[in-house]
């Protein structure tokens, strides 16, 4: 489907292409259940990105999170564990999934008008720890919704697995596209994860063999194909490009921001084009913004509850045409050092941890520094692509000259 169809829609977004750098980024330790709170997790990955920008605490100024999610870190708790007091401007739309890609954007303007000048964006998660107590996780934040406890849950379209197993076989249905693209995803990520020694799934080997051999989860989906479930989180600073050039790192630039919703709100069961992502609308923005197109871009990632959810948003990005991620996946070297597209460098939702995609804006920041774990030659404009099934955004970041 194309961005003309009028299933959604583009953001108004203004130019902030060269305003903002991401100066600083942390990630607090990803694990299976640690016993730890998520607000503890959240400030290790504060404290490590404070450390990696060459900041301290009263050097912020403003703080994004998103309130949405349980036990965020907020300005009150920040001042709190820092001892700090100065006045701190706040936003709301910041965390994780699609507003790990448009915080620098919410971040450009505050700077542009003096509210503040250095942000602070952080997310964290103590999913594994709190799973024996069946709360927090993201299966309670979609049976909590009532249109699907209503209109959803009734029929057995539940939980997430579920959902896009029937997303990935429509577009098998529609496309032709096979188990072995899935898989090929699948490899990529782990294969990224065993040189990540911060992923989950470090130690864990995985070939397209081992994959297909996998027994179903729910058909066509294996286990390989769904997210972990971790404890993990992760922060990112922000600054004006000005400021960022006196700091101790490589200046990695804000070039391109978009962000695209469906009309169909949380309910994406009832979206039209069942088999894209409101990437269609998102990306032509953000790239129009930068000034690039796909073919410029050196590393890609996104955010990948699924492995479909990876495939779609490499087509609705324009990496190739629309059910075309099929034979893209698996005729296109995905890996890091292999010369064709590399993809979630880190290992991504499915093998490094489920941090729901910040942690993904600082692999992309670590490559275009060159400090990656799996580097990618030579990177220097890398892409985030967030999304949360009524929504995506795109997240363009540029090594500066």
């Amino acid at each position: 489907m194309s961005g003309t169809v009028d299933w959604g829609y583009a953001e108004a977004y203004d130019d902030v292409s060269g305003e903002v750098a991401i100066v600083g980024v942390g990630d607090a330790d990803h694990t299976a259940a640690s016993g730890r709170t998520t607000k503890e997790i959240a400030i290790q990955a504060v404290e490590r990105a404070l450390d990696d920008a060459g900041l301290t605490a009263r050097d912020v100024d403003g703080i994004m999170y998103a309130p949405f999610m349980a036990d965020q870190l907020t300005e009150r708790d920040f001042q709190a564990h820092f001892g700090v007091s100065q006045d701190i401007w706040v936003s709301h739309q910041g965390g994780g999934m699609r507003w790990a890609a448009t915080a620098p954007y919410e971040a450009a303007q505050a700077i542009r008008t003096g509210q503040a000048s250095v942000i602070l964006n952080s997310f964290a998660v103590a999913w594994a720890t709190q799973r024996g107590d069946m709360v927090g996780g993201p299966g309670q934040a979609h049976v909590d919704e009532l249109y699907k406890q209503n209109l959803e849950v009734p029929f057995g379209w539940f939980p997430q697995p579920v959902y896009f197993a029937t997303i990935a076989r429509r577009h098998m249905h529609e496309f032709g596209t096979l188990p072995e693209a899935l898989g090929a995803i699948a490899v990529a990520c782990r294969a990224h994860a065993n040189k990540n020694p911060t992923a989950v799934m470090h130690n864990k080997r995985l070939t397209l063999n081992d994959y297909l051999s996998k027994p179903f989860l729910v058909e066509p989906f294996r286990k390989e194909d769904c997210c972990l479930i971790s404890d993990g989180g992760a922060a990112f600073l922000m600054t004006s490009v000005a400021r960022a050039r006196d700091l101790r790192r490589p200046v990695v630039e804000v070039a391109g921001v978009g962000l695209g919703t469906s009309y169909t709100g949380t309910h994406w069961s009832q979206q039209a084009a069942f088999t894209s992502t409101p990437q269609v609308f998102a990306g032509p923005v953000a790239f129009r913004m930068a000034g690039i197109t796909p073919s410029e871009v050196d590393v890609f990632t996104c955010y990948d509850p699924f492995t479909i959810v990876t495939l779609m948003q490499l087509e609705d990005l324009g990496f190739c045409a629309k059910g075309g991620g099929g034979p893209f996946v698996t005729s296109t070297n995905l890996l890091h050092d292999g010369g064709g597209l590399p993809i979630q460098t880190h290992g991504g939702l499915l093998s490094h941890a489920y941090v729901l995609g910040i942690a993904h804006v600082g692999e992309v920041v670590r490559q275009l520094r060159g400090t990656a774990a799996a580097q990618v030659p030579g990177a220097e404009i890398g892409i985030y692509g967030g999304y949360t099934g009524p929504q995506a955004s795109t997240l363009v970041l540029r090594r500066a000259r």
